[in-house]
C-alpha cells in the first residue's frame, strides 16, 4: 500500500511540476491540427472530385482547398504585420486548376502560417488573439464541410478511418 501511495504521490507531482501551457503553444498546436487535417484531406480526397460541390451554391473541394489556403496567407501575413485583408486578399482558385496545384498551395500557406505564428512575440498574447482565432475557427468550419463531402461521396473521412482503426 506504501508503495502504491508514493507511486500515486510521485505521478500527482509530475502532473503538477509540468509547464503549463502558453497561448502561443496552445495556438500553434490547434493551428497544426486543424490545418493538417485538412491538408490530409486535400491529398487524400479523389482527383475526379475535386470539381465535386454539395450544391451549384457552394465551392467545390478545390475551391475549399484554395479557399483555406488564402486564410492561411491571410493570417501569416496580418502575424507579421503586414497589411492584409481578408476578403481582398482571397487566392483566386482558377489560379490553381489542379488537386496538385491546390494541394500544393495549401502546403505552402500553411508553412508559412505555421512560421509566422510560431514567430508571435509572447506579449503579443496578452493583447490579442487575432488573427489566429478567426483563421483556426475558419478551418474548422471548412473541415466540417469536407467530412460532409465526403460522406456525400460514399467516402469515409480520413480523421474517421483512424479513429475506427483504434
Amino acid at each position: 500500500m506504501r508503495r502504491f501511495t508514493f507511486l500515486l504521490l510521485t505521478v500527482s507531482l509530475c502532473a503538477l511540476a509540468k509547464t503549463p501551457s502558453t497561448p502561443a503553444k496552445s495556438f500553434t498546436e490547434q493551428f497544426q491540427d486543424i490545418t493538417g487535417r485538412l491538408l490530409t484531406m486535400a491529398k487524400d480526397f479523389p482527383e475526379d472530385k475535386y470539381g465535386y460541390r454539395a450544391t451549384k451554391d457552394v465551392r467545390s473541394v478545390r475551391e475549399i482547398i484554395v479557399h483555406v489556403a488564402s486564410a492561411n496567407a491571410y493570417a501569416a501575413k496580418a502575424s507579421r504585420g503586414e497589411k492584409a485583408n481578408w476578403d481582398a486578399d482571397e487566392i483566386d482558385p482558377k489560379g490553381y486548376p489542379t488537386k496538385a496545384s491546390a494541394v500544393a498551395l495549401l502546403e505552402k500557406t500553411t508553412a508559412d502560417a505555421v512560421a509566422a505564428l510560431k514567430a508571435v512575440p509572447e506579449d503579443r498574447w496578452a493583447k490579442t488573439v487575432q488573427p489566429w482565432l478567426a483563421v483556426i475557427e475558419h478551418a474548422g468550419e471548412h473541415y466540417g464541410q469536407l467530412v460532409v463531402y465526403y460522406r456525400n461521396n460514399g467516402m469515409i473521412p480520413p480523421e474517421s478511418r483512424h479513429s475506427a482503426n483504434k
